[in-house]
């Protein structure tokens, strides 16, 4: 039953929509509006060539017009860009902006899934993407995609714990850009890309991550240096076992030592003689 519904509540959407846009089934002016047509055309002839400068229309690259003659759009797309033609008293026309508009989106106070409150503002770019929808379909394309933009963006953090908001910022990028397309798909909008610009928290908030965060940091560090302290033994194992096994090392080592000593004249340092040195002596 879920599911009938809900495609009548499309079937009743699509309808709607396409009452609402004339360009798959254009309406007839009628034979008031045929009258006032032929008026209109005669009065603009007679009054030429002063009436040349009001009919004749340009449009920039970047703009699309969405004439109505009547009340009704003329033909099936807008006009644009270059030269078009209007008659003064039948017809106007509404010029769309067809270039990427960003705008911010202002602070919001936003409470995660895990109960932090937050503060997060971001960016969002979009173009027109259909000028008659744009036009009929919205009053102010503009400021309905500000306003979606906010209350989307308080609903997919929503649903984001902490550590999802300051690490995963891409993501929540996609799917705000995914739900602000779709919704903005019958406006004639496309979201072409959304940015999170800044996450602030609370001070006692960024006291306490920055206090685990150092005592991380000490843990860590700890963990190092037990490491380096157990490399270092396993080392010094390893080379008593080999001076062990040669005695000619260990006097090696020891006249090593003595040269270093020897490079240091600032002070005075007695050194002990190794008793193998004097074996021979003690014989005699």
């Amino acid at each position: 039953l879920d599911m009938m519904h809900q495609v009548k509540i499309t079937n009743v959407r699509s309808e709607s929509h396409t009452d609402i846009l004339p360009d798959e089934q254009p309406g007839s002016l009628g034979v008031c509006g045929w009258i006032l047509f032929i008026v209109s055309l005669l009065l603009t002839v007679a009054t030429l060539p002063v009436t040349i400068f009001m009919c004749v229309k340009i449009v920039q690259e970047y703009e699309r017009a969405v004439m109505f003659r009547l009340g009704r759009i003329v033909d099936k797309k807008p006009k644009g860009p270059g030269l078009f033609f209007v008659l003064p008293c039948t017809d106007t026309f509404v010029k769309v902006d067809m270039r990427t508009v960003s705008f911010e989106i202002p602070p919001q106070e936003i409470l995660t899934k895990d109960s932090v409150t937050a503060s997060v503002d971001g960016v969002v770019y979009f173009r027109v993407n259909c000028p008659v929808s744009s036009v009929v379909s919205v009053s102010n394309a503009d400021f309905a995609t500000r306003f979606l933009a906010q209350t989307t963006l308080r609903n997919v953090l929503g649903t984001k714990n902490l550590a999802e908001l300051l690490s995963d910022r891409e993501g929540i990028s996609q799917s705000m850009q995914e739900s602000l397309d779709e919704a903005t798909e019958l406006w004639g909008i496309k979201v072409e890309r959304v940015e999170i610009k800044d996450v602030k928290l609370p001070q006692q908030l960024q006291r306490a991550m920055a206090a685990e965060a150092e005592a991380t940091r000490e843990a860590r560090a700890k963990v190092i240096a037990a490491e380096g302290e157990m490399n270092a033994s396993r080392a010094l194992k390893e080379a008593s076992l080999v001076i062990a096994e040669s005695p000619s090392a260990l006097q090696l080592r020891y006249l090593q030592t003595l040269n270093t000593i020897a490079a240091e004249n600032n002070s005075t340092i007695v050194f002990p003689i190794p008793i193998d040195i004097l074996q021979p002596f003690l014989h005699k």
